[in-house]
C-alpha cells in the first residue's frame, strides 16, 4: 500500500527502508518542485556515509535539483537541495 507523505519542506529518511531511500528521494523532490518549494533539507543521518552518498547520487541526476551541498548545522547529518524554479501551472 502507497503512503502519503506531506510535502514539507525537510524530509527525514530514516522513516524509510534503506532500499527505498533513493526513490523516495526522487519522488519527494518532484512534488517539491511541483508544490514550489524552493529549498528543501533531507535528514539522512551520519553513520558511515553510505545512505548520504546514495542521496546525493540521486541528486546529481534529478532535473529538478538547481544544487546541493551538506547542511553545515548537521555535521553531515543532512543535506540541502536547492531546485530549479517551475514556471506556474495553468489552470
Amino acid at each position: 500500500m502507497a503512503h502519503q507523505v506531506p510535502i514539507e519542506a525537510t524530509l527525514d529518511l530514516h522513516a524509510f527502508r534503506p532500499r527505498d531511500v533513493v526513490s523516495v528521494v526522487r519522488e519527494y523532490l518532484t512534488a517539491a518542485a511541483d508544490a514550489g518549494l524552493p529549498d528543501v533539507r533531507l535528514v539522512h543521518g551520519r553513520g558511515i556515509g553510505v545512505q548520504r552518498a546514495q542521496v546525493q547520487r540521486a541528486l546529481a541526476d534529478h532535473p529538478d535539483v538547481a544544487a546541493f551541498w551538506d547542511d553545515p548545522r548537521a555535521h553531515l547529518g543532512a543535506t540541502i537541495v536547492q531546485l530549479k524554479s517551475r514556471p506556474p501551472a495553468r489552470p
